[in-house]
């Protein structure tokens, strides 16, 4: 039977073109070249042990939706730490992907935590050190440094932001909406307050027939609203609240 020629390309040279693809984000083509991937004889053992092969392999498992392979891709092969970060990512994002098709609705931060307890990353991907999903102090200085600039940064800034903590894109994005809902969240929470406290709430108390232990003008009283409107206040910043779950800092999605 006449068989046809078939390229022969060295682990080196399969790498760079993996390297090459995945830089570029042509996911398609590069999962077209892994499935139609001719190899030099004897070479199988060394393509199936490179890092940025393996890595390669992972990303087109996880772009389509193959979890499973991923999984066993990203347990069963140890990385260094220069793609740790990448490979964590895909990861977290796979498992609330699952989580979210098996729920039937969007995660919540609560959700999305409880995922990572389910699901703690491999030591292939990790190298031991505790997290906590939050950002390092740098990072984190970073991120509002260039929040306060601009709350909505494009995509455009959001790369360049990535670059320069080491994050991706999308965890830039997801800090960026999360500190802005818990923004807005503090904002209406205070409103609220104030409004609870407002010129009507203190005159109530300044009324003569206004049943009191003391006068008006006795610490006892009058420290009264001051003191619970601190002491929420106290929560918020401490994040004992409900919005210490939304935090933009002890986020880390993908």
């Amino acid at each position: 039977m006449f068989q046809l020629p078939t390229l022969n390309f060295s682990p080196e040279q399969v790498a760079s073109v993996c390297e090459t693809l995945e830089e570029t984000g042509d996911i398609e083509r590069l999962g077209r070249f892994l499935w139609s991937l001719p190899v030099a004889p004897g070479a199988c053992e060394a393509i199936n042990k490179h890092e940025s092969i393996l890595r390669a392999r992972a990303v087109v498992a996880f772009h389509t939706g193959n979890f499973r392979d991923l999984y066993h891709i990203l347990e069963n092969h140890k990385f260094t730490k220069e793609s740790h970060g990448k490979l964590q990512a895909m990861w977290l994002e796979a498992h609330y992907q699952e989580a979210e098709k098996l729920r039937g609705r969007p995660l919540g931060p609560v959700d999305k935590y409880r995922v990572r307890k389910k699901f703690p990353l491999p030591r292939t991907i990790w190298d031991g050190e505790q997290k906590t999903h939050c950002f390092k102090e740098r990072t984190r200085s970073l991120l509002r440094e260039w929040y306060l600039q601009d709350p909505y940064p494009n995509p455009s800034k959001k790369r360049e932001l990535a670059q320069a903590t080491g994050l991706t894109p999308t965890q830039v994005g997801n800090w960026f909406k999360n500190r802005r809902q818990r923004d807005r969240a503090a904002a209406a929470k205070n409103r609220l307050q104030h409004q609870a406290i407002g010129p009507s709430g203190m005159r109530s108390l300044a009324e003569p027939g206004c049943p009191t232990h003391g006068s008006a003008e006795s610490p006892s009283t009058a420290a009264s609203p001051t003191t619970s409107v601190s002491s929420l206040t106290e929560r918020a910043d401490t994040g004992t609240s409900i919005l210490s779950v939304t935090s933009s800092d002890s986020e880390c999605d993908v």
